[in-house]
């Protein structure tokens, strides 16, 4: 799910700033219009393939293309998102408890 090496590279072994990264963008975009949502969408989706959350970019990626449908959809694509946020952030938690 995580390339933890990749995610350590690309924060330079900073745990915090790693969660931080991909908590920020699902916060903003609850709160977000369709046309915002699909631009933090798309900004997540890189964030994600840059430190190796390659689950989070293809809901990420799945939230790009809901924000032009109807709301119930783009609703369930955030949620999905907001998921898959959730189990790498839980991952990165695992990792500091292994440190």
């Amino acid at each position: 799910m995580l390339d933890r090496a990749h995610l350590s590279r690309m924060t330079f072994n900073d745990r915090s700033l790693e969660q931080e990264v991909l908590q920020l963008f699902v916060a903003r975009m609850r709160k977000s219009a369709p046309a915002a949502i699909a631009t933090l969408a798309h900004t997540l989706k890189g964030s994600a393939v840059g430190i190796g959350a390659s689950r989070v970019a293809q809901a990420a990626a799945a939230a790009e293309q809901a924000a032009g449908r109807a709301p119930h959809d783009c609703d369930d694509a955030i949620d999905q998102l907001a998921h898959a946020v959730d189990e790498v952030r839980a991952e990165i938690a695992e990792m500091q408890c292994l440190r």
